[in-house]
């Protein structure tokens, strides 16, 4: 007798199949269809709490860049900016904060000189003239044979010098030293192997 609509007994899913023992290290299941599994990933683009994903992302970055500065205070190498990072750039900072640059005192220097420049007497005008021009001229030529010896250094340690590394080195140079970034690991002096 032909039986139509009839409802199939459904088997369930733990009930064992004689036909097909369990094995050990086998899947033991169906794979499944390809649009449940990608019903089951399915991840909107945008969210739909526009204001909660804001304020996950603004506490991420708050967190990065908490983890960035802690680095550059402590000199991890994990933490920094990739500007900041590898072994040719550590030497470069060590090389510049073991010495002292004339470019370093040029900022208070050229405060002292601001104030002068307001006395509107001949010889004060006279002297702001002449340390602004020497001081440039000074901090310029400390610069420039700073890099020719580090230059020389760097090729014996790494081999010829990347692009901007220069710039990087006296950008360095002259800033105070309290100030630089990553802070300093080494004392004046102490030079880098």
């Amino acid at each position: 007798m032909l039986v139509l609509w009839r409802k199939k007994t459904e088997t369930p899913a733990d009930a064992v199949d004689p036909e097909h023992p369990q094995r050990p290290g086998a899947k033991n299941r169906p794979t499944p269809k390809r649009r449940d599994q990608e019903a089951a990933n399915f991840r909107p683009v945008v969210v739909s709490d526009r204001k909660a994903a804001a304020k996950a992302d603004k506490e991420r970055r708050r967190q990065a860049m908490a983890t960035q500065r802690a680095a550059m205070m402590t000199g991890d190498e994990a933490g920094l900016p990739a500007r900041d990072k590898g072994p040719e750039r550590r030497y470069v900072r060590d090389y510049v904060d073991a010495r002292f640059s004339v470019g370093e005192i040029m900022l208070p220097i050229m405060l002292l000189v601001l104030l002068l420049s307001f006395m509107q007497t001949a010889w004060a005008l006279t002297i702001v003239f002449v340390t602004v021009y020497g001081l440039l001229i000074l901090s310029i030529g400390d610069a420039l044979l700073m890099w020719q010896r580090l230059k020389r250094r760097f090729a014996g340690k790494f081999g010829h010098p990347p692009k901007g590394l220069a710039m990087y080195a006296v950008m360095r140079a002259f800033q105070i030293r309290r100030t630089r970034m990553p802070r300093p690991q080494v004392k004046r002096g102490q030079w880098p192997t």
